[in-house]
């Protein structure tokens, strides 16, 4: 697909539920773009130099804010970083007036995880900024929906016929939304399973397989993506006891052998090893492609702030960055600079810029 093939018009990324394929496709070469400036010796590129954003979690996130922060730097951002722990919401202050805050000192993106579903399209009605969502209560995910669908890409190649079943705790997972309404919108199969008061009732809207036997799932499955018991969420016993939910719909080598055919593991973390991921088969590369999708992260983030910061135009796709503001020529001596920056050469742009030119 090339650039003027698609129009990203999109000012936030709110969720993917509505997302066309088109857009998601766009999404995911931009983000191998950005996977090949990853592999460079200095992993950085001036595309959102000037450019600030603000990463306001109020909850507890290790990846997504690591991985969030990270492609911000790659990409020269600013970034900044908010935790409602130690920031006036302790004090009693609302969403709104920390948005309103947010907005006066004039940042140009937020990302922000909250606990209540609907938080970051609250947010677009006080900021003029873009707002990015990773993760709103029970709702969606679509950051990681999207890293997954990259990752799945470079195993199969196409997502189209491919059969994912997520298994876990269905109810509460903003990850299980985003992923049905993404992989459906490629094409996927998607099957979800889990015990009966872990399925919400409106998964029968969903066009998904329900299964409640996770061997029966894995049998029809050729990725499974696993997901933890939310038990910080729940307000109910759904089930006994974490041992009995491992014995009835844990992932084990043994079931995934009793299969009898290759099948992937995905998990979006935390991992409860021991729970619903038996532990040694986390780490087993023939199964699991768990880091990759940390790895393809970054990608993806880089490749949605960039889209969201209005950039389009200024890079060309198919495998390696290409173009930035100015060019490549542009992009060398940036990359020149920051390569003697870092060895702490005194040396100007100016002075670099006459010795290239003679």
């Amino acid at each position: 697909m090339k650039i003027n093939d698609v129009v990203f018009k999109r000012k936030h990324l709110l969720g993917l539920k509505g997302v066309s394929a088109e857009e998601i496709k766009f999404i995911l070469e931009q983000a191998e773009s950005f996977k090949e400036v990853l592999k460079r010796p200095i992993p950085k590129v001036p595309t959102l130099r000037g450019k600030t954003v603000v990463n306001l979690f109020y909850e507890a996130s290790t990846r997504t804010r690591i991985s969030f922060e990270l492609a911000e730097k790659r990409l020269s951002a600013d970034a900044i970083n908010f935790s409602s722990s130690t920031s006036s919401t302790k004090k009693g202050e609302s969403l709104r007036d920390t948005a309103q805050n947010i907005e006066a000192m004039k940042v140009d993106m937020v990302v922000i995880r909250h606990g209540a579903a609907g938080a970051p399209h609250f947010l677009t009605h006080w900021i003029k900024g873009s707002v990015i969502n990773a993760g709103d209560g029970c709702h969606e995910h679509p950051t990681q929906a999207l890293l997954d669908m990259k990752t799945l890409l470079e195993i199969f190649n196409d997502l189209k016929s491919l059969r994912v079943a997520i298994v876990g705790d269905i109810l509460h997972s903003r990850v299980a939304r985003s992923n049905i309404y993404g992989l459906a919108t490629m094409g996927a199969e998607v099957a979800i399973c889990g015990p009966s008061p872990l399925i919400p009732p409106e998964a029968e809207n969903w066009k998904v397989k329900i299964f409640h036997n996770v061997d029966q799932a894995i049998a029809w499955a050729d990725v499974v993506m696993v997901l933890r018991i939310q038990l910080e969420r729940q307000s109910a016993n759904y089930f006994p006891t974490l041992r009995e939910y491992h014995n009835y719909f844990g992932i084990t080598r043994e079931r995934l052998e009793k299969a009898g055919k290759k099948i992937k593991i995905m998990h979006p973390g935390p991992i409860n090893r021991g729970v619903e991921l038996e532990s040694d088969l986390a780490d087993d590369p023939e199964f699991s492609v768990i880091l990759d999708q940390v790895t393809n992260g970054v990608a993806v983030r880089m490749a949605i702030l960039y889209l969201l910061a209005g950039e389009v135009g200024s890079q060309s796709t198919g495998g390696t960055l290409k173009l930035i503001c100015c060019g490549a020529l542009r992009e060398w001596i940036w990359g020149t600079l920051e390569f003697i920056w870092e060895r702490s050469i005194s040396i100007s742009a100016f002075q670099l810029h006459q010795t290239l030119i003679e």
